[in-house]
């Protein structure tokens, strides 16, 4: 057989390959699909969707690790792939690499919205990307709230200073701690979203995402 026809056998077993691990996949038989996807890469490495296939059986075992691997091998193979950057994006998620998986999910939505913008992948992206927003917020918010606390000290102690001229040490007007205090209270509140939007608000998702 020549190395033309040999590949050419290759490609078609490989194929038959995925084909019975998304069968398998199905019937929730998530290690049969990954020896078969694993066997489509054994033939063909160069094949992206193999690799985001073997990563999604991954994912469903909340084995983050190894589908953080093979979803960075599909990425090296095909850059475009929405399903590779998503995964990712939740493997780095898991890890707690807020940034860097909130880039990878941006990433995915951004392509999702270009090939496919009716898709349920996209709305799925977009939830996902939502959910680690408001995480990344929340710490955010959290770290403003402690430096806000440390500032409102810092101006009680420069009062104590001051006042320390003319008064006894350490003493501070109740006037001028309620006005420190409605200053500190007004800067928490700016800091609070008045609406929370509905993470599953569709009008709003297709507001945001250009879908018509």
């Amino acid at each position: 057989m020549s190395p033309a026809a040999d590949s050419a056998a290759s490609k078609r077993q490989a194929e038959l390959l995925k084909q019975e691990g998304n069968a398998f996949f199905k019937k929730d038989r998530i290690s049969a699909a990954i020896d078969a996807y694993t066997g489509a890469i054994a033939l063909c490495p160069k094949v992206a969707v193999y690799w985001t296939n073997r990563a999604l059986c991954y994912k469903r075992r909340n084995e983050w690790v190894r589908a953080e691997e093979d979803c960075r091998t599909a990425i090296q193979l095909d850059s475009h792939s929405v399903k590779a950057h998503y995964m990712l994006g939740l493997a780095l998620l898991n890890k707690d690499e807020l940034a860097e998986g909130i880039k990878e999910l941006e990433k995915s939505l951004e392509l999702g919205r270009g090939a496919h913008p009716a898709s349920y992948m996209v709305e799925e992206i977009w939830q996902e990307l939502s959910k680690a927003k408001y995480i990344e917020w929340e710490n955010l918010s959290s770290e403003r709230v402690r430096q806000l606390h440390k500032l409102k000290e810092a101006c009680k102690e420069a009062l104590r200073n001051y006042n320390s001229l003319d008064n006894p040490p350490a003493y501070v007007p109740e006037e001028q701690l309620n006005e420190l205090e409605e200053v500190f209270r007004n800067a928490r509140k700016s800091d609070i979203p008045t609406e929370v939007q509905p993470a599953f608000d569709t009008a709003y998702f297709r507001a945001l995402t250009g879908l018509i």
